[in-house]
């Protein structure tokens, strides 16, 4: 019987961490053997651990310890391991930075669940999982002269004016369908704003969303109360 790939799971939403472990281990191709909610939990348990993983799923906006930070140390004290980051904040844009870093793949958390798993063993079997259009986009960047900027974690981060026009009929529930035909532009677009959005404001759905706008007073605080209040 083939061994199992040992797997590490890093992630401070713990029903997430449950999913994500459940779906892994179904598929028996990977056997999870060590959770952790954050960077520093993590290492501190690598280092008194007996059975350390073949590879790690990290969460990339984390506290206090991010994973951007884990995988530098990652990189520095535990060069075997392997490094995939998973995250809302997934831009194709962070790509370049990310295989410089030292990441064998860089991917959505809403990626298809058998996806992952087949990224899971092509990083264990190889060392690295990604896909034509990402080496499209990594060629771009370099034909450009792109530099491979890192991931901006900060929440404050500034939103665009389209972002925040976007941002604001989400509060009022359009969907991405009906917000690309209010604005003239492709659902396609309309998501790559959203998980922009997501990125920017560290909101992990619609929810999020919505309180970051009535957070910073971009909506009409009463009315959208109003609209989200269950009676």
């Amino acid at each position: 019987m083939k061994t199992p790939i040992k797997l590490a799971l890093v992630d401070d939403e713990h029903l997430f961490l449950l999913g994500l472990k459940a779906i892994i281990e179904e598929h028996k191709a990977a056997q999870v053997v060590l959770t952790a909610s954050d960077g520093t939990e993590f290492i501190d348990k690598l280092q008194t651990a007996t059975d350390l993983p073949d590879v790690v799923l990290l969460d990339m906006r984390m506290e206090p310890m991010n994973g951007i930070d884990t995988a530098k140390h990652l990189r520095e004290h535990y060069p075997q391991l392997k490094v995939m980051i998973l995250s809302t904040h997934y831009r194709d844009t962070f790509l370049g930075y990310m295989m410089k870093l030292g990441v064998s793949a860089f991917l959505p958390k809403n990626i298809d669940p058998d996806t992952l798993v087949a990224a899971i063993k092509k990083v264990y079997e190889v060392g690295l999982y990604f896909t034509e259009e990402h080496a499209l986009g990594i060629r771009q960047q370099l034909i450009s002269g792109q530099k491979f900027a890192a991931p901006h974690l900060q929440q404050t981060e500034e939103l665009t004016p389209r972002e925040k026009e976007i941002l604001k009929l989400i509060c009022e529930q359009y969907t991405s369908s009906e917000i690309a035909s209010k604005l003239f532009v492709s659902i396609r677009t309309v998501e790559g704003h959203r998980n922009n959005l997501l990125a920017k404001t560290g909101a992990k759905n619609t929810v999020g969303l919505v309180l970051y706008a009535l957070i910073n007073n971009m909506v009409d605080v009463d009315q959208h109360l109003v609209q989200f209040t269950v009676t």
